[in-house]
């Protein structure tokens, strides 16, 4: 006795269905608009780059003046200001959108005796200053931050070298806790360098400035290779 059309079309669809639901536990595409989409996760850490081992985004000692600052992208914004012909103020996204990105790994020596090994991506500081136009006399940038903290570098620092801002951190974006939306990346400098949550740029023709830290009495260049308190 052949099987009726009805009988066969509910075959068919017991077919179909087993079929989605194999595709399904295979890992493979399902169709869109079922219960079952594919959705984007945020991006995994990275613990190696090139061969070199990384630390972690969470391997670092909290030691900020007042604590991790929490800021809204929507409302953040970069003032670069002082000497330059031509001042302005940023928006998060403007800058990421505006300057190419870099990645680099980087050490970050702290004066505690402690450091960690990152691959840190973000935007030339030199890019910025090559826009905001330095006029002539300007000797000294000088970095300012959220809570208050700054510290400052020759210019020379900045455009004979390829310092970052970075935005991200071994592949994932800058937490809060290490200086979200931009946190410098002062490579060969002591840990107190490396400011974080930066809101302004400033430069100046005062190479006597002295930041939180260098005011307090620690050295002012900041080199690795030298000594950190005077």
């Amino acid at each position: 006795m052949r099987p009726s059309r009805g009988v066969l079309l509910v075959a068919v669809l017991v077919a179909i269905v087993l079929a989605v639901y194999i595709i399904d536990l295979t890992g493979l595409p399902v169709p869109a608009g079922g219960g079952n989409e594919i959705k984007t996760l945020a991006p995994a850490e990275v613990r190696e780059y090139e061969g070199v081992r990384l630390s972690s985004v969470s391997g670092f000692r909290e030691n900020s003046i007042k604590g991790p600052q929490y800021i809204d992208p929507g409302t953040y914004r970069l003032d670069v200001q002082g000497l330059v012909t031509g001042p302005g103020t940023y928006t998060y996204d403007e800058l990421l959108e505006k300057y190419p990105h870099y990645q680099k790994v980087v050490t970050l020596y702290c004066v505690e005796g402690w450091d960690v090994t990152i691959l840190w991506e973000g935007i030339l500081v030199r890019d910025i200053l090559k826009d905001a136009g330095v006029r002539p006399g300007a000797d000294t940038i000088i970095f300012r931050a959220q809570d208050g903290y700054s510290t400052s570098f020759p210019l020379s620092y900045i455009t004979d070298n390829d310092i970052l801002m970075a935005c991200r951190m071994n592949n994932v974006t800058l937490p809060a806790e290490r200086g979200y939306p931009f946190q410098l990346v002062a490579e060969d400098k002591w840990g107190y360098k490396w400011i974080k949550w930066i809101t302004a740029i400033e430069l100046s023709d005062n190479p006597s400035y002295k930041g939180y830290w260098e005011s307090r009495g620690f050295s002012n260049t900041g080199n690795t290779g030298e000594g950190f308190f005077l």
